[in-house]
């Protein structure tokens, strides 16, 4: 099997899964307990960081294996390896920026906050956990949230006037704020465009893995 994905249910290999979904790919997929380090045995001997997704390509033998760690990243290569495709925005397209823009922007800006928000409401235990961090940094991703209502405003989708990899990145980000309670604070255009992203099929296999 040339592609392999690790993979924990509602973590960041949301993005991938849903990734090869939408690519109709063929790929072995390793579904794991969170925190994989802890609870999936030798996991770390695979994956030296722990952390998921985890995600491999043999496709050019087993002296070249492809090893990825980053969500988004796994999705660029993905379409990039697997394409053509219309997932992918090409770079002498009028939406390359914009595209590139969001992939980073989805992890760094808006599912960063988020993070600090899961662990110290629900991963730490009662005696550690902060409320007052996960005040501040849930104010945090709203005020960034802004950046995808203004975005959404006059447009479907957030690159290339289509769907790309760029609304799989972003809308794991949506996903994650629902599971924690934050989608009470989506503004309208937000709101609208997350239940497109939620409607299609490839969406709905990869968060219920």
């Amino acid at each position: 099997m040339a592609l392999k994905l690790w993979h924990c249910a509602g973590s960041r290999s949301i993005r991938p899964l849903w990734t090869l979904e939408e690519m109709d790919l063929d790929y072995e997929l390793e579904v794991m307990q969170f925190p994989p380090r802890f609870t999936q045995a030798g996991y770390t001997e695979i994956n030296p960081i722990g952390t998921v997704p985890f995600f491999t390509d043999d496709a050019d033998g087993p002296e070249h294996i492809v090893q990825l760690t980053e969500s988004a990243g796994i999705c660029q290569y993905v379409v990039d390896r697997y394409g053509p495709t219309d997932l992918a925005v090409g770079v002498n397209e009028p939406g390359y920026g914009d595209y590139l823009n969001w992939l980073h922007r989805s992890d760094a800006t808006l599912t960063f906050p988020q993070t600090l928000v899961l662990r110290y409401t629900i991963l730490e235990s009662e005696a550690t956990r902060l409320p007052k961090v996960a005040e501040d940094y849930t104010k945090w991703f709203y005020s960034r949230l802004r950046s995808v209502e203004l975005a959404t405003a006059d447009n479907e989708f957030l690159a290339g006037n289509r769907f790309t990899i760029a609304d799989i990145a972003v809308g794991f980000a949506l996903h994650l704020a629902e599971s924690l309670g934050l989608s009470e604070g989506f503004k309208p255009n937000t709101k609208a465009y997350y239940g497109r992203l939620k409607a299609r099929p490839a969406f709905q296999k990869a968060t219920s893995l």
